[in-house]
């Protein structure tokens, strides 16, 4: 994997490349210390994930993940952060980040949330999903969208949490290919095209 490390700190993006030089399977190919850096070099090194700061000089992490998604969007940019709130997940989100880490996280979790992005899961950090979905009762006030099976009901919350095909169809009992058939169908019935999206509706919806 190929990844491209912007963080306006060089100290940490010092300590993400000491990271992720202890795996086999990812390179740093580049740096960057500010959001307009990270565009003009996506096209050129062509990363598989971009590892972003939201809080940088000049153009912040929202508006260049939805630049250099623009230009590259096979790219999947993973949001490593010290903000939790809501407003900046959802908007990190919306610009589509991939997924959403926290500074404090253990070095495994950044390793393992980059593989993930890579492989197009929604890396999710436990403490910003709990951020986005609803309470109990402003989901049970919520519009609820389509009526939804149940298997892809199932599907759906599971994937509002971040998690893989492989670790749904574990969860649940069945194949990974029947996982994902559920997923095409659920997309489709409520009208998104990715994971993070599905995320977001399901959030939007009391899921």
């Amino acid at each position: 994997m190929r990844v491209l490390l912007v963080d306006d700190h060089a100290l940490v993006r010092s300590g993400l490349r000491a990271v992720l030089g202890t795996t086999d399977d990812c390179e740093v190919v580049g740096e960057a210390a500010t959001g307009e850096a990270a565009v003009s070099l996506v096209p050129t090194l062509r990363p598989d994930v971009v590892v972003m700061d939201l809080s940088m000089p000049g153009a912040g992490g929202v508006e260049a993940t939805r630049q250099v998604r623009t230009l590259l969007p096979s790219v999947r940019v993973l949001v490593v952060t010290t903000f939790s709130d809501d407003h900046r997940v959802r908007a990190a989100l919306a610009a589509g980040a991939t997924g959403y880490l926290l500074k404090d996280a253990a070095p495994d979790d950044v390793v393992a949330a980059v593989r993930a992005a890579a492989r197009d899961e929604t890396p999710i950090d436990p403490r910003v999903a709990r951020a986005l979905l609803p309470g109990a009762a402003a989901g049970a006030a919520a519009d609820r969208g389509p009526e939804l099976p149940p298997r892809e009901r199932d599907v759906l919350v599971r994937i509002a949490r971040g998690m893989s095909n492989r670790q749904i169809g574990t969860e649940l009992g069945i194949a990974e290919r029947t996982v994902k058939v559920h997923v095409g169908s659920l997309f489709r019935r409520i009208g998104v095209a990715d994971r993070t999206s599905a995320a977001l509706w399901a959030r939007d919806h009391g899921w």
